[in-house]
């Protein structure tokens, strides 16, 4: 196995986590990252959450790879075997990963049986001596994300028991989904609706934590509702509505950022993503592993719903995917 030497024009660099897309299993692969590059300079990306037996016997190289472009880009891990998380954390800051972030939030059951997810939030110690062993293996930074707690476990006290250990192991960033995980009975889909969102505990933990970095998740659909969060956490978290409206990432850089930069047009954003397909498509590869992402583009406007169909429908029945992609990218236009 062979993985690329460490770039020092990202490694170790300082992570701006003001604004931030979750890492989504099935959604953000390298494709779908490169697409949110496009509509926002400044947004940490992260990938899917790849498992410390996949890297450490898999392919890692695959399970690794990246544009160069998609910095500021972070690695999200799975696992509970120090050693293990250790050895793929070094496989990440060589790769030229900017940050590692230990997976403590995932309910499904899958999961579960190989203690990865939020069933680590009843193992506080274990999840310290995981980041502990991380930190001491990397010099890029180790950040965790979790829930406010998991039933049996879900008070307030708890909760500050389980960052206060991690703290103490040297973590200094903490991704707080703002709901419990119900480990028994509810699907990964419903425990990312159903359990209430309970901001106020996530504000607590940042009154109470003042020293952490505290990064808000859960629920977020608007960028006048990430100000308005901005006011009480350190950082934001988009998931599933940065997946399904990704043209609000290309108003991220100036309204969260202040970037002077003007904002990218859907059209603009859809022709810097051709000469990417068109390699993809030379490399053997399907113009619909990458449109797939890029759906959401097509929302609210005349022509969107034929836009989506072109990419979704249609996709599979032309002999000539980039004069498809021609066709959708005209309805774009004006964009």
């Amino acid at each position: 196995m062979t993985i690329s030497p460490p770039n020092p024009g990202h490694t170790g660099r300082p992570v701006n986590r003001r604004f931030s897309v979750a890492p989504m299993m099935d959604w953000t692969d390298r494709h779908c990252r490169y697409f949110m590059r496009q509509l926002s300079r400044h947004a940490l990306l992260y990938t899917e959450m790849v498992t410390t037996g996949a890297l450490l016997n898999g392919d890692a190289e695959r399970f690794l790879r990246y544009d160069e472009t998609e910095h500021p880009l972070a690695l999200q891990l799975g696992g509970s075997v120090p050693g293990d998380l250790a050895a793929c954390a070094r496989l990440a800051e060589a790769a030229g990963y900017d940050e590692v972030n230990l997976n403590v939030g995932c309910p499904s059951d899958r999961v579960q049986n190989n203690m990865i997810g939020a069933c680590l939030m009843g193992h506080p110690a274990l999840v310290a001596d995981c980041v502990m062993a991380m930190r001491d293996a990397v010099s890029i930074e180790v950040t965790v994300k979790h829930r406010i707690g998991i039933n049996g476990r879900d008070s307030y006290g708890e909760l500050c028991d389980f960052v206060g250990q991690v703290r103490d192991a040297g973590c200094r960033s903490f991704t707080v989904h703002a709901r419990i995980a119900i480990l028994e009975g509810l699907s990964p889909k419903v425990n990312r609706e159903v359990p209430p969102l309970r901001y106020d505990v996530a504000q607590s933990l940042k009154r109470d934590f003042p020293d952490l970095e505290i990064i808000l998740n859960g629920g977020i659909k608007t960028l006048d509702e990430c100000q308005a969060h901005l006011g009480h956490f350190d950082g934001v978290m988009l998931g599933r509505e940065a997946y399904h409206n990704p043209y609000l990432l290309a108003q991220v850089d100036a309204r969260l950022f202040g970037s002077p930069d003007p904002v990218i047009s859907r059209a603009e954003a859809l022709k810097r993503m051709r000469p990417y397909i068109q390699r993809h498509i030379a490399a053997g590869g399907s113009m619909h592993h990458i449109t797939r992402h890029m759906l959401g583009l097509g929302q609210g406007f005349p022509g969107a719903r034929r836009f989506r169909q072109l990419l979704s429908v249609d996709i599979h029945k032309t002999q000539e995917p980039l004069a498809l992609l021609d066709q959708a990218a005209s309805l774009l236009e004006g964009r």
